[in-house]
């Protein structure tokens, strides 16, 4: 495989299989020539891109600059049918693979950002760090018009941390419905491809071509580098997550075993990325070794379930639950109104203290991985199926 860039410290607490130590995986059969087509085969049509672009434009305001608006569709529909995806590049430059590849400017910031976040992660004399992150929908902003029984419980947690010493970066996932123009665009599977097509971090966006821009994950994924441990604190949608979170979390793939080097597949040449995993990929963990704790709150079925799925994923990403009672699944106001479930929480003083134990639980896990005194059972050993 061609030589990678030096990849960011591991966190004091090796996770349960090493993502830099383990040995490559044996070679597959396979043609990395085989790339089946068609599926969406073709651009969009002049007119719908046009139809499409304008309907940003709907309200009467914007009347009196319809020669204006026409000029800026012209462009628009020129960069995506010349498919430029990434605009603004500089050559790769040493520590890549292919230091003459042209690489994003805007990938390169957030490759950086990451880094960045990573050593100060794994420096011993930074403050422990928690990402508490609340992934209801809701806001007061919001269609809705009042505040989430997520975003409450995400504050008793954050006031217990902060009073165990732990500095606390709070990541409100329902800015996604109020805030103007803020995404957190849907993955679009690469790894599915082949896992060195998936970049870390992700490169699929910003796409200037789609006008696919204002992805707030090149903000999301530094955070997650600079944290010793996280807590989501969730509702149950359909028994599931909701829409904000399982967006995130599909984007975070790239996390558990993305390619930080995207010069080796030159950026999404389907057949580099193939040839390179089936020579051989170390499927790295980029995220282990964090600790983690869950909030799971719903008022009629699925609790369950969803915490059981979000445990699955951060414990396959390498990180480390911080003991029984950090893991949480309760109803609040069960079979009651949904008009009274903050009066219901507000009563609920057993479902209050056990977000507290939530809170306290993980502060202790992440001082004891920051002082290499937790570590799961298998730590160390490597499991014979990479992938």
């Amino acid at each position: 495989m061609p030589e990678q860039p030096p990849k960011p410290p591991m966190p004091p607490a090796a996770p349960a299989r090493p993502a830099h130590d383990a040995p490559r995986a044996p070679r597959h059969a396979g043609d990395p020539e085989d790339v089946r087509k068609g599926q969406v085969t073709s651009p969009l049509p002049r007119e719908v891109f046009r139809q499409r672009f304008l309907a940003r434009f709907t309200d009467p305001a914007y009347r009196q600059e319809d020669d204006a608006l026409d000029r800026l569709e012209r462009i628009a529909w020129d960069a995506y049918a010349q498919s430029r995806k990434a605009p603004l590049t500089h050559k790769a430059g040493a520590g890549y693979a292919d230091p003459d590849y042209d690489l994003s400017d805007e990938w390169r910031a957030a490759s950086e950002a990451v880094r960045v976040a990573q050593q100060r992660q794994a420096d011993p004399a930074t403050r422990s760090r928690v990402l508490l992150v609340c992934a209801a929908a809701r806001n007061d902003y919001t269609c809705p018009g009042e505040m989430s029984k997520s975003w409450r419980l995400a504050g008793r947690a954050r006031e217990r941390l902060e009073a165990q010493g732990i500095e606390v970066d709070l990541l409100d996932l329902s800015r996604l419905t109020s805030d103007a123009q803020l995404h957190i665009h849907p993955c679009k599977g690469c790894v599915s491809t082949a896992m060195p097509l998936c970049h870390w971090p992700c490169s699929c966006y910003p796409n200037h071509a789609l006008g696919q821009v204002n992805d707030w994950m090149n903000e999301i994924y530094p955070r997650w580098a600079a944290c010793h441990g996280v807590l989501i604190v969730t509702p149950v949608y359909w028994y599931q997550v909701s829409s904000p979170l399982k967006l995130m979390m599909d984007r975070l793939v790239c996390a558990d075993g993305g390619n930080p080097d995207p010069t080796t597949t030159h950026g999404k040449d389907v057949k580099r990325a193939k040839a390179i995993e089936l020579s051989g990929w170390d499927y790295p963990k980029h995220l282990a070794g964090r600790a983690y704790g869950l909030v799971v709150h719903g008022d009629v079925a699925g609790i369950e379930g969803v915490r059981r799925a979000l445990s699955d994923w951060l414990d396959w990403m390498g990180l480390i639950d911080a003991g029984a009672q950090a893991r949480l699944d309760r109803y609040i106001g069960y079979y009651e109104p949904y008009a009274t479930s903050h009066v219901a929480l507000d009563h609920d003083a057993s479902v209050q203290g056990e977000v507290d134990n939530v809170a306290r639980a993980l502060a202790c896990a992440v001082e004891q991985l920051r002082h290499g005194e937790l570590r799961t059972a298998d730590h160390g050993l490597v499991p014979p199926r990479l992938k």
